[in-house]
């Protein structure tokens, strides 16, 4: 089980809030090996004596959002990848936290830090949970699992979850990867059935993904215009298979131009709820980590199920 150790800097400890810091040490690529504790000092400015805890193993984040919040504790920040924001989220929900959750990026890719627009430095991004202002969130549920930003299923899904850290960037070329296949039978699909908002998608679809966010590990892209993280909807992508090269081209083309409108080969739409029907129960992916399907699987989104600081 994950440790934890509880730091104060300078001011009587009766004068502080309290807040619940957790760690992934092993999330992506550590950017400064001083950052822990001004991160900490950080806090402390600002009035918080943190207890800090460390991950070691999937799973322990929610965990010890579990057995470490009560009501003395007034926020929770993590600092990790997605994957670890998954899992403090998922901890939070078991609870029915409803205080403000902060968020440092460490991660690989960071998709959903991106749409925040958090900042990449750690001590930076400290400042932001200490100074940003609490918005109320969307997230989604896959299954009976919360998830933060996505649920996907289909080629290189796997990518995220299965990979070392070294090679995870590997899936935010995506599109590059699609341009690059010249054999159609390494392009595996899923027959799938999707009903939502009052509409049935049936094909033999490459990837399926249920997103609230503005970038999709370089397959989906959207500015702030088309993506509100707060409106109760979740944005769908729906990629079929291509039967030649010329159309295969046409998806690539309008992945990387994100014109989803511009190949019948995509499709793009908005739901709260879906109710997804497979031909076999293949795995997908919940924010970069590895989810388990169903032969019949549902999604709903929770409306303003989480509150962040950014």
């Amino acid at each position: 089980m994950a440790g934890s150790l509880q730091l104060v800097y300078n001011q009587t400890m009766s004068t502080y809030r309290k807040l619940l810091f957790i760690i992934n040490p092993r999330a992506g690529i550590r950017k400064r090996d001083s950052a822990l504790s001004d991160i900490i000092l950080t806090f402390s400015d600002y009035g918080y004596e943190t207890i800090v805890c460390f991950t070691r193993e999937s799973g322990d984040a929610v965990h010890l959002v579990e057995e470490h919040v009560d009501d003395a504790i007034d926020r929770i920040v993590c600092m990790g990848g997605d994957g670890t924001l998954n899992e403090v989220i998922a901890g939070c929900r078991n609870i029915s936290w409803d205080k403000p959750l902060g968020y440092i990026p460490a991660g690989s890719t960071n998709d959903f830090a991106a749409s925040l627009g958090l900042p990449a430095d750690p001590v930076e991004a400290a400042e932001r949970v200490m100074t940003g202002q609490v918005h109320r969130l969307d997230i989604g549920r896959f299954n009976g699992r919360h998830f933060v930003y996505t649920a996907s299923c289909g080629i290189f899904t796997k990518v995220s979850y299965e990979t070392p850290q070294r090679f995870k960037n590997l899936l935010g070329h995506f599109a590059y990867l699609l341009e690059g296949m010249k054999d159609l039978t390494n392009l595996h699909s899923l027959h799938m059935r999707i009903s939502m908002e009052g509409h049935v998608y049936e094909d033999n679809y490459l990837l399926v993904a249920f997103c609230n966010t503005f970038s999709l590990g370089g397959v989906m892209s959207l500015d702030s215009s088309q993506v509100d993280l707060g409106d109760g909807f979740f944005e769908v992508l729906l990629i079929s298979r291509p039967h030649d090269l010329l159309q295969l081209r046409a998806i690539v083309q309008a992945l990387l131009e994100q014109n989803y409108d511009g190949t019948p080969h995509i499709t793009f739409c908005k739901t709260d709820q879906a109710t997804i029907t497979c031909s076999k129960s293949p795995d997908w992916a919940l924010d970069g980590e590895h989810g388990i399907g169903r032969d019949v699987n549902k999604f709903e989104v929770v409306s303003g199920g989480i509150r962040m600081i950014y």
